[in-house]
């Protein structure tokens, strides 16, 4: 019979997903205006929603399920939680007797932010790096609760107009505290994220191997992402933007998933390693490229067609080498286990070429075992039959 926890956790998501899927829904069948749309342009694109809620909706609830008692999977599911309620406060603007509701309601998503805070300071464990942490947890949920109070009851709708009323507002000089509530509120999540952030290299300062890999998987997704963003801004294509930020925005949630559930953990050195190796080719095939083309057709006066076709042959011609010789170098670098590994693996077939004596290769093979593989016992097995 399934746990209490699996009710729960599946029940949240079940929420935050039904909740974007009718707002998908919806917005399909009936298009908002267009004087309307053009006011909402201002948030996150539909699409990085949808992506963003699904994985961390997904992953929080696989979290709380399977890792109940670590608040990591619970707060991610919040976090889609609150996203999703930002979401379907798209689908409200439909209503003009609601319409003001949806305004109101798009402060939630500066909370699921605010939620992801305390995600990065409990990870992995779930507990805070040390009890001298415990004044930035106690902002964090201080500037939750001043940005939400201070949106629920300032006189205008903060997130959407200055000059839209707030039916639930105060007036007169309250009003103005819960305004600076909520502006207090946006500072504090934004300077106790980076507290957060700081928070992960003092816990890997003191951690072992096992939550240093952990540690590693939500660095090197956080990487990508930023590299992804970057990258996106020089692409003219709207299409791909969104793309590119829809699958950037998942591997948050993913590499949490992974470090917390120790899936595949030790991994994180190889994954990164290739990772470099391949960017690095990229690059270096891409201005290859560009060069021999600009050479073809600018200096040697070569038709166009003929000029692409060439220096995409050169670049696929010289992809494999290229692969090898920098995933060597960042080997080195990156993923020193490996790259000594394979340099005992390569010492040992050369030794092996000339070597006779059975006894002596035996003892060999053993050493290269324990050096390459650090097994706790190894046994060789030799067929003595003629």
């Amino acid at each position: 019979m399934p746990s209490a926890a699996f009710w729960r956790a599946w029940s949240i998501w079940a929420v935050s997903v039904t909740a974007t899927a009718s707002m998908v829904v919806f917005n399909v069948l009936y298009p908002l205006p267009a004087k309307l749309a053009s006011q909402n342009g201002n948030g996150l694109d539909e699409g990085v929603v949808i992506v963003l809620i699904a994985a961390f909706a997904t992953v929080g609830a696989l979290l709380a399920w399977k890792r109940a008692p670590n608040p990591i999977g619970w707060l991610l599911s919040g976090t889609a939680l609150a996203y999703a309620a930002g979401a379907f406060s798209v689908l409200l603007e439909h209503f003009p007797r609601v319409r003001i509701l949806a305004d109101w309601q798009g402060c939630l998503y500066l909370l699921g932010i605010g939620l992801c805070v305390f995600v990065v300071l409990v990870f992995p464990t779930g507990h805070l790096p040390s009890r001298r942490w415990r004044p930035v947890a106690w902002a964090a949920a201080a500037a939750l609760a001043g940005w939400v109070l201070g949106n629920v009851f300032a006189p205008t709708i903060i997130t959407e107009s200055p000059s839209l009323r707030n039916p639930a507002g105060v007036t007169g000089p309250a009003g103005n505290i819960f305004k600076v509530m909520a502006a207090g509120g946006i500072g504090l999540i934004a300077a106790t994220g980076l507290a957060a952030v700081a928070s992960l290299a003092f816990r890997y300062r003191r951690a072992g191997t096992a939550e240093r890999a952990q540690l590693k998987w939500l660095v090197y997704a956080a990487a990508l992402v930023v590299l992804v963003s970057l990258a996106s801004v020089t692409i003219a294509s709207t299409n791909l933007q969104n793309a590119l930020a829809s699958g950037a925005a998942a591997l948050i949630p993913v590499a949490i998933g992974i470090a917390v559930l120790r899936y595949r953990l030790y991994d994180i050195d190889r994954v990164i390693s290739r990772t470099l190796a391949y960017a690095i080719v990229t690059g270096l095939l891409v201005g290859l490229y560009a060069g021999l083309v600009l050479l073809a057709t600018r200096v040697m006066s070569f038709h166009t067609p003929i000029a692409v076709a060439a220096a995409t042959l050169a670049a696929a011609a010289l992809f494999s080498p290229l692969r090898r010789r920098v995933q060597l170098r960042v080997d080195r670098r990156f993923n020193r286990a490996r790259y000594d590994a394979n340099q005992i693996v390569a010492a040992f077939a050369a030794r092996l070429k000339d070597t006779v004596d059975l006894d002596s290769v035996r003892g060999d093979l053993a050493g290269v075992v324990h050096q390459t593989l650090e097994p706790v016992h190894v046994s060789v097995w030799i067929n003595e039959r003629r």
